[in-house]
């Protein structure tokens, strides 16, 4: 069995995470978090969004939040827009690259866009075609690839038509989301073998919720078909507002665990992202999700009770 020497994450704490959080972070908090995890050594990570404040209330002042950040080197900042007039404020505000959303799923796009398949991706059209005209990266989202809480089972053969029509559109990157998490490995693997004879394997990325906890094992094994970039949210953190039962994204911390355990490069330093993981739930006011945060939180409590004047690391 070969896998990439190295892999790609895309850290989508600050954006798909925190808008699933019931309370608003502020800005400069969010900001904190985005230095944090650029310190840990991600160099990819989703800001934020601009979408309508009434809508999505936590993602307010994400222009004011890039424009503090911008000077963060060698970090791409993405920012979801969902409408041509967001991607223009994205780009007014500097972001590094912009995020389109469509969806498998008929009824998924009408409750989360607003709007059927073929309208999201005309809209997407019109916002690949901005920030072509500002030399800024695409990347697309696809939403309910391996099943929706609405319809139940997607066909494999409709998520590969609209990779290839985003690929089309120009965007570099296209992420294949498991959003509410009931995809299984060789489902997974199934559906990227399938997408990428639509869209070269290079431009796929696996975005996993770990719903059913198979976000690891999907990972996995499409690591076994060549996929070498993933989505994650620090803590595990997130969900889909618009998806009953999704729980958080996979967390980052598990995805490094699982891949240097792996021999799998990640360009991560694990114990700097433990750190920006507790930082953001000791502000949200709950523990983090993922196992291995669950499990070093428990080693600093240990260490603490041994050296009650001061220890852990």
């Amino acid at each position: 069995m070969m896998l990439p020497r190295s892999i790609r994450l895309v850290e989508v704490g600050p954006r798909d995470g925190l808008q699933g959080e019931p309370t608003v972070t502020p800005v400069e908090v969010r900001a904190q978090l985005v230095a944090r995890l650029a310190a840990a050594g991600l160099r990819h990570i989703e800001a934020g969004s601009f979408v309508p404040e009434k809508l999505v209330p936590q993602m307010a002042g994400t222009g004011d939040l890039i424009r503090q950040l911008r000077p963060l080197a060698g970090v791409r900042l993405s920012a979801l827009a969902p409408n041509l007039r967001g991607a223009r404020e994205a780009l007014a505000a500097g972001a590094g690259e912009i995020a389109v959303l469509t969806a498998a799923s008929e009824s998924f796009s009408r409750r989360n866009l607003n709007c059927d398949i073929r309208e999201s991706l005309d809209r997407a059209a019109a916002i690949a075609a901005a920030a072509r005209a500002e030399a800024v990266p695409v990347r697309g989202y696809i939403s309910c690839v391996l099943g929706c809480p609405y319809e139940g089972r997607v066909d494999v053969e409709r998520v590969a038509d609209i990779a290839q029509e985003l690929h089309g559109l120009g965007c570099q990157e296209i992420s294949l989301g498991d959003t509410i998490g009931v995809g299984a490995p060789f489902a997974a693997r199934r559906l990227v073998e399938r997408v990428a004879r639509a869209a070269p394997i290079e431009s796929l990325a696996g975005h996993f919720h770990d719903t059913y906890g198979q976000a690891l094992a999907n990972i996995f094994a499409c690591l076994e078909v060549g996929l070498a970039v993933f989505d994650s949210a620090v803590a595990g953190l997130g969900g889909c507002p618009f998806a009953p039962g999704a729980t958080g994204n996979v967390a980052t911390e598990d995805v490094v665990y699982m891949l240097q355990g792996s021999g799998v490069d990640t360009g991560v330093d694990l114990e700097r992202l433990l750190d920006a993981g507790a930082f953001i739930c000791a502000c949200l006011g709950h523990p983090p999700q993922g196992r291995v945060a669950r499990a070093d939180a428990a080693k600093r409590a240990r260490a603490m009770d041994a050296h009650p004047s001061g220890g852990g690391r």
